[in-house]
């Protein structure tokens, strides 16, 4: 029996093969949930549910730009119609633009809010609608950031919004507990992903020794950030609401 059996699920921003929203979904389905699998990527949102499927998971393919409202609404109306309810929101999507303040233009500020922050109120908005409306509670993880916890140079667009990532979601914990709709925080530290491919490549040095300041002195990997997602989607967490979980191998406890 699988830790997630017969749950319908949505994680957004999953269709890269080592990301944190693909390595989400497939962990998903692994303990027999369904998963609406979404991304602004069409073709790799479809090659994730495609290798769930054809692991015997069950998934379902959607493009979804997750700064559009109009957006979120084809999506919530397409789970509706299809399973009539959700059970798990992951709001996983996010883009990073690392430059310092005297660097980082009011564009760059617009957009990483748009897609880290405001997609976040509207799928979590949505949601909580559809939740209510079926009155069977459910879990809504957010994906913040240990840049949303602690100050982290070059990331004062990226940290804004995932700080307010964090308030967000305690805010709806509170107003949604009555109901059984849980809504938590996780704030990956750095992770194994192609992101960090760039980053060795253009300055292995630093790189280094970024690493070695990490108490546990490796990286993550995508499949932590699954697993803490996994307890939050289960019944395993189901009196846990408000909280943040953070994956970071020990940086923000120095």
């Amino acid at each position: 029996m699988g830790r997630l059996d017969g749950k319908i699920t949505l994680v957004t921003g999953a269709a890269s093969d080592r990301g944190l929203g693909g390595a989400t979904a497939r962990r998903f389905a692994e303990e027999g949930a369904f998963i609406y699998v979404s991304d602004l990527d069409a073709n790799g949102a479809e090659a994730t549910a495609q290798s769930i499927r054809a692991a015997g998971g069950q998934a379902e393919a959607m493009a979804h730009d997750v700064a559009s409202e109009e957006e979120w609404d084809r999506i919530f109306a397409a789970i509706e119609k299809g399973h009539g309810r959700l059970d798990v929101l992951v709001n996983n999507a996010g883009i990073a633009v690392l430059k310092p303040i005297g660097e980082l233009t009011a564009a760059d500020w617009t957009r990483q809010n748009r897609i880290n922050l405001d997609s976040v109120f509207y799928g979590t908005q949505r949601a909580v609608a559809l939740m209510r409306k079926v009155g069977q509670g459910g879990s809504i993880i957010n994906l913040s950031s240990i840049a949303g916890i602690a100050g982290v140079p070059m990331c004062g667009a990226y940290g804004a919004a995932k700080g307010g990532v964090r308030i967000f979601s305690k805010v709806i914990a509170m107003e949604c507990a009555a109901e059984n709709i849980r809504c938590n925080s996780v704030h990956p530290g750095m992770i194994e992903t192609a992101m960090q491919d760039v980053a060795r490549k253009d300055n292995p040095e630093g790189f280094e020794q970024i690493v070695a300041s990490i108490p546990m002195r490796r990286l993550g990997e995508p499949r932590d950030i699954a697993n803490m997602n996994l307890f939050l989607a289960s019944d395993e967490s189901r009196y846990i609401t408000g909280a943040e979980f953070v994956v970071d191998g020990g940086v923000t406890a120095m």
